[in-house]
């Protein structure tokens, strides 16, 4: 069950997005509330248009909202303009991304791949070298630091794409469709681990995504329809 002690880390409010005017006007999302709270781990569910990766890019701050608020960690950074004049260092700074392909950079190993986001924030080459290393080895991939890309196995190229999210310890982790590419066996273990991140790491987690032999991992489940949600207080535990 949600503890509501815990400190809210994703709050929005009255967010709506439309794409162009009049006759040809597309609502994406209206006028959606939703609060997260730190150790949460949290699905959007919905059929194709119905707004999911909308919301998710806006809780992303890579996609603007045409109206409302999101405050982020305890910061407001949109109220009918953005707050922030740089996204990109409040992205590095408390949002981390993981997506259905791990999206790798083909021609960098395990951790290099990790490291790279840190020397993005402007850490020493050594300090992201051993801060990946760290990661890959909470994550128990740890051994295949030095491989490349192309020579992970699926589970281990996620785990290698979590610890990059991970990089820079952000609050918020937002994954869509994180488990589409893998079996129900390595789809549990990485619902497993980011549960696991979400209750050591103070931070949440909030994931598109249409798989459903991982939905009894959520705490809550968050359903979209025409870009509102149909309910958004349904207790799975």
């Amino acid at each position: 069950m949600r503890d509501d002690s815990h400190r809210v880390i994703v709050d929005i409010s009255g967010v709506a997005k439309h794409y162009g005017e009049g006759e040809t006007r597309v609502d994406a999302l209206r006028n959606l509330d939703l609060t997260v709270h730190a150790g949460e781990v949290v699905a959007l569910l919905g059929p194709s248009g119905s707004g999911k990766t909308t919301l998710l890019n806006i809780i992303g701050c890579i996609i603007e909202p045409s109206t409302g608020q999101v405050s982020l960690d305890g910061e407001l950074v949109y109220d009918n303009r953005w707050l922030r004049s740089d996204l990109r260092r409040l992205r590095l700074d408390k949002i981390g991304f993981i997506f259905q392909a791990h999206n790798l950079l083909p021609f960098l190993n395990a951790a290099d791949n990790v490291a790279l986001v840190l020397q993005l924030a402007g850490k020493p080459r050594a300090q992201a070298q051993a801060r990946a290393q760290e990661l890959l080895d909470y994550l128990e991939v740890g051994h295949r630091a030095r491989a490349m890309p192309a020579l992970l196995s699926g589970g281990e190229a996620q785990r290698v794409a979590i610890a990059r999210a991970l990089a820079n310890s952000p609050r918020i982790i937002l994954a869509d469709e994180p488990t589409a590419a893998l079996d129900s066996k390595r789809a549990g273990i990485v619902m497993d681990l980011l549960r696991k991140l979400a209750e050591e790491q103070d931070a949440c987690i909030i994931a598109v995504t249409h798989d459903e032999k991982i939905l009894d991992r959520f705490d809550r489940l968050f359903h979209l329809r025409d870009g509102r949600l149909e309910n958004d207080n349904g207790d799975l535990k």
